[in-house]
């Protein structure tokens, strides 16, 4: 399936980016800054699953930033969707058989250290997989990658460091931390947000952990940037909303635009 979807964005565009990004929700705007670009419906791509969530596109955008030829997932899909793991990785499947060997991922999280602000862009340094499920259990196809994968460098360090590096230069406040990966789509308990701070999550959230063992799988380096769309349960004395995370992403689209347009070039050098 995978196969066949490649052989379709191979007929679309003559593009062939090595560099890809995924834009959690209420972070599409990105995907507008691309010049040449094909934008691709995820429905019109052969077994290609499609977003149902609020604030995911649900389209693949392939073109140049500048000079750099880059993908652009503009929203993704979720297990708490009813997905499977294969179906929530299939893009990243797809894109890695494209030729993409590069991958940033940004996201909506909740923060749970407390220091974290809502706004907050916070550069993920590892994660802890709560999901209940891994993308790469059954029988693992030798040709895509290992068996067993090493996750030490997961997140990329040489890619944190640039990333730390532009957005100095650029004077972006950047925090680091550890994503919790949960499977939703219920937002957590505070008893549960304790729990988590407890065993060291800065933030949280319903995505990103199967993309990353997948493109970790397939010889990806990934970086991965969470943007604070709210605190988590239990640290403010309101009820949360998915109307909160969509609000937030806005807030800092400006923001996220600015960091990743100069963040990219810089990651091919």
């Amino acid at each position: 399936m995978i196969h066949e979807a490649k052989a379709y964005l191979e007929s679309r565009t003559s593009l062939r980016p090595r560099l890809a990004v995924v834009l959690g929700s209420g972070l599409g705007g990105f995907a507008d800054e691309l010049s040449e670009r094909v934008e691709i419906p995820y429905s019109e791509i052969p077994h290609w699953p499609v977003s149902t969530a609020i604030g995911h596109a649900g389209r693949l955008v392939i073109g140049k930033l500048d000079k750099l030829e880059v993908a652009i997932m503009s929203g993704r899909v979720h297990l708490y969707e009813g997905y499977t793991p294969a179906q929530v990785t299939f893009g990243v499947r797809v894109l890695g058989l494209l030729g993409v060997r590069a991958l940033v991922i940004t996201n909506a999280a909740g923060g749970i250290n407390l220091t974290l602000e809502r706004g907050g862009l916070v550069l993920l340094t590892d994660h802890i997989n709560l999901q209940g499920a891994n993308p790469l259990t059954g029988p693992n196809d030798d040709a895509l990658g290992p068996r067993f994968p090493d996750m030490s460098d997961a997140y990329s360090k040489a890619y944190r460091e640039t990333a730390k590096r532009v957005a100095q230069d650029l004077y972006i406040p950047l925090a680091e931390g550890v994503y919790a990966g949960l499977a939703g789509p219920s937002f957590e308990t505070p008893a549960e947000i304790r729990y988590l701070r407890t065993i060291g999550a800065d933030v949280v959230g319903m995505s990103t952990v199967p993309e990353v063992i997948v493109a970790n799988h397939m010889g990806m380096r990934v970086l991965a940037i969470s943007c604070v769309t709210n605190m988590a349960a239990g640290i403010l004395p309101q009820k949360l909303t998915q109307e909160e995370v969509i609000e937030a992403g806005a807030m800092v689209r400006d923001t996220l635009v600015r960091f990743l347009k100069a963040l990219l070039p810089a990651l091919e050098t």
